[in-house]
C-alpha cells in the first residue's frame, strides 16, 4: 500500500488529491472509492480512512475540495473557518471535482460500475448528490446533513432525488446527532422506497455527528464505528462490479 498527494486539473484550475492503492499486483485489488472529506477538508482522518481502504483492496482518492478557496484543513470545530472554504463551491463544482477524480480512477483501469463514494459529513451529502447524478457503483454516506433539508443556498435539498437515484446508496445517521433529526433521516428513508436501486438507511441509537472519526474522543463510538465500517465493506463487495 502507498499513500501520496497528487495534482489534477479540474475546469476551476488544479487540486490535491489524496491517493492510497493496494500494494502493485496485489491480487486483492476490488475497486475504486472516492473519499469524501467532511467539512474540515482532507486531513488526517479523512487520509487514514483513504489508507484502510487501501489495506483493503480498494484504490482510494479523497479529492480537496476546498481547492477553490486556497485548499488547506480546518481545525475541528472551527466553523468560521469552514464557511470562508466553502467560498465559490458549488453542487456543479463538487461534480466537477468528483469527475476528477473519477478520471484518475479510469486511468488506472477502472470502470464506473467498479468505482464506489464514501463521505462524511458534507461528505455524506456529496455521496447522496453523486449517486443521484453519476452512474458510479455505489454509495455510503456516514451523518450526511443537508439532504433533506438545504442548509446553504448553493447546497440545495436533494431528497427529491431519491427517485431517480443512478447508484445503490447506503447512509448511516445517529440518533442524537443535533444537526440531523431523526424526522429527517425517517424521512429521508420514506424518499427511498421510490428508489429504481438498493438503498438502506442505518440508524445508531447513543450516537451524534462524527461518530467515526476515530481522533475526536467526545465524539467517536467505536462500536458503531465498527459496525458501519463493516456494512460499508459489505455495500462495496456487494454492488462493485
Amino acid at each position: 500500500m502507498s499513500g501520496r498527494t497528487l495534482t489534477v486539473q479540474t475546469g476551476d484550475g488544479p487540486m490535491e488529491v489524496y491517493e492510497s492503492a493496494p500494494d502493485q499486483g496485489t491480487s486483492r485489488a476490488k475497486g475504486g472509492v472516492i473519499v469524501v472529506q467532511e467539512a474540515f477538508g482532507v486531513n488526517e482522518h479523512i487520509e487514514s480512512v483513504a489508507d484502510r481502504l487501501a489495506e483493503r483492496g480498494y484504490h482510494a482518492v479523497a479529492p480537496h475540495f476546498f481547492h477553490r478557496a486556497g485548499g488547506g484543513t480546518v481545525p475541528y470545530g472551527d466553523f468560521s473557518k469552514v464557511m470562508e472554504k466553502y467560498e465559490g463551491l458549488s453542487d456543479d463544482g463538487i461534480l466537477m471535482d468528483i469527475d476528477a477524480a473519477r478520471a484518475l480512477l479510469h486511468d488506472a483501469g477502472w470502470a464506473d460500475s467498479t468505482i464506489g463514494t464514501v463521505g462524511f459529513c458534507f461528505g455524506g451529502r456529496v455521496t447522496f448528490l453523486v449517486a443521484a447524478r453519476r452512474p458510479i457503483g455505489a454509495g455510503v454516506g456516514y451523518y450526511g446533513g443537508g439532504i433533506v433539508n438545504g442548509r446553504f443556498p448553493q447546497f440545495p435539498a436533494l431528497v427529491d432525488e431519491a427517485k431517480t437515484l443512478q447508484a445503490p446508496w447506503l447512509g448511516f445517521f445517529g440518533d442524537d446527532d443535533q444537526s440531523i433529526p431523526v424526522e429527517d433521516v425517517e424521512q429521508l428513508r420514506k424518499a427511498l422506497e421510490d428508489a429504481p436501486v438498493d438503498t438502506e438507511i442505518v440508524r445508531y441509537a447513543d450516537c451524534g455527528h462524527g461518530f467515526n472519526r476515530d481522533v475526536s474522543p467526545d465524539a467517536y463510538v467505536p462500536g458503531a464505528a465498527a459496525d458501519a465500517w463493516r456494512r460499508m465493506l459489505a455495500w462495496f463487495d456487494e454492488h462493485l462490479k
